[in-house]
């Protein structure tokens, strides 16, 4: 069995979509000859909490926290939000030009002095730790889990000093992205330089999408594209209740996830009240329930519409409790971020989405990795923004089959979806792993 440090910021006590790549990773890969070593945070200020899934960590694993300068509770002074504000639902808008005052002085100093973002206050603390473990265990190699961007360049430290093989795995891509601070020159070619020197000395680059991929060479064409390896986030059985679909009274759209600033169910809401205003169904017959964290401009939607009744907002639930929404539901809402990224864009509470086998409403862009893959698992259907049209169409069509149960307009490929089970990824992760260790020793 050998030792793979996993260098990784999200992990249990934090909850999100970020944490399960780390956590599956962690939980599958002994049955595939390595075993993980986890160095993460042990203050770290997560935008969720899930307490449930220390419960997935094998027990016997090493899990190394240590500390971290977490630079959010000045930010939340500065702009005068409430101790515990989530930063990425409330800070991200359409524009800069949406941020008060104390904001945009925020973002100016998120942007100029956390290269490259606000947990380079870990860094120290980590390398300290690398160095302890080095002399007490073997380590045959370390995996980084990105973002953010930090455990790159912490694990890029593991990789020069020890020489040991480094597998740099990303979810997002680093500059340039949705999320990403508009920094001024200076400080955006301090980061450029440390995503091209990752990028370039990293023995193998793990993503989550395509389009990461895409990125990284359309900004450093001069990289070897053989470095990178797309390895898809999944969905695991194990995480499922052990129950079946109910027949609902009400016709049960369930979306679980942040909704905020380009990411918002206008255009869905739309289409609900073109369906109501065709009598299709009524705002009685339904049931739009919104499971996560908002931001404020969302949670003025919900309050705007016609049909409030059938709108039921859930807080943050645990991951478990997450899946068992998503079961119980007739359909599920998938809302694709409109941006220049969009088309490229696969979250990985999709693959849930697919693995519960439930019909699924993608709003998103056509000729996207969204769209491909709801017509490689036939589990949804895809319409824009733009065509409300058709994504009451795409409404009426599921109503229909949780009335009827007609295969006509639901019927997914089992053989497909099974294929994104979390176990598959950390078996890819494994064969990388090995090829590069191999490669290191000839």
């Amino acid at each position: 069995m050998k030792n793979l440090l996993i260098v990784a910021y999200y992990f249990p006590p934090s909850g999100g979509p970020g944490v399960q790549r780390v956590l599956k990773h962690t939980k599958y890969l002994r049955e595939f000859g390595w075993n993980p070593i986890i160095l993460t945070v042990e203050n770290g200020q997560f935008p969720a909490r899930d307490e449930t899934l220390f419960a997935q960590i094998p027990k016997d694993v090493r899990v190394i926290r240590t500390h971290i300068f977490e630079p959010y509770d000045l930010y939340r002074k500065l702009t005068g939000k409430k101790p515990g504000t989530a930063i990425d639902v409330n800070t991200i808008k359409k524009d800069n030009n949406s941020l008060s005052l104390k904001e945009r002085i925020a973002e100016f100093i998120r942007a100029t002095f956390f290269i490259p973002d606000a947990r380079i206050g870990w860094f120290r603390s980590a390398i300290t730790a690398i160095d302890q473990l080095m002399k007490e265990t073997q380590i045959d190699a370390v995996y980084s889990s990105s973002p953010p961007y930090t455990c790159s360049i912490i694990a890029r430290y593991a990789k020069r000093k020890y020489n040991l093989p480094w597998i740099a795995g990303f979810r997002d891509p680093w500059t340039g992205f949705i999320s990403s601070p508009k920094r001024w020159f200076l400080p955006r070619a301090i980061d450029k330089g440390m995503e091209f020197s990752v990028f370039n000395e990293a023995d193998a680059v793990e993503c989550a999408w395509v389009g990461i991929i895409k990125d990284a060479m359309g900004k450093y064409p001069k990289l070897d594209r053989k470095k990178f390896f797309h390895v898809p986030n999944g969905f695991d059985s194990d995480d499922f209740p052990k129950q079946k679909f109910e027949k609902n009274e009400k016709f049960t759209v369930t979306y679980t996830g942040s909704l905020y600033g380009r990411r918002n169910p206008e255009a869905f809401f739309a289409a609900v009240q073109q369906l109501i205003d065709e009598k299709v169904f009524s705002a009685d017959d339904i049931k739009l329930r919104f499971v996560g964290r908002f931001g404020a401009e969302v949670e003025q939607m919900y309050r705007n519409v016609s049909f409030p009744q059938a709108i039921e907002t859930v807080a943050y639930v645990p991951h478990e409790k997450s899946i068992e929404y998503l079961i119980k539901s007739d359909a599920l809402l998938l809302i694709v971020d409109e941006s220049k990224e969009s088309e490229e864009i696969v979250p990985g509470k999709v693959y849930e989405y697919v693995g519960v086998r439930r019909p699924i409403i993608a709003v998103a862009p056509h000729g996207s990795a969204i769209e491909a893959l709801m017509n490689e698992t036939q589990c949804g259907r895809v319409a824009h923004q733009s065509e409300v049209a058709k994504i009451a169409e795409i409404i009426k069509a599921y109503y229909l089959f949780s009335k009827e149960n007609d295969p006509k307009y639901f019927s997914p490929n089992l053989d497909a979806v099974n294929q994104y089970e979390r176990k598959n990824a950390a078996k890819m992760l494994a064969e990388l792993l090995e090829t590069k260790l191999y490669d290191k020793r000839k």
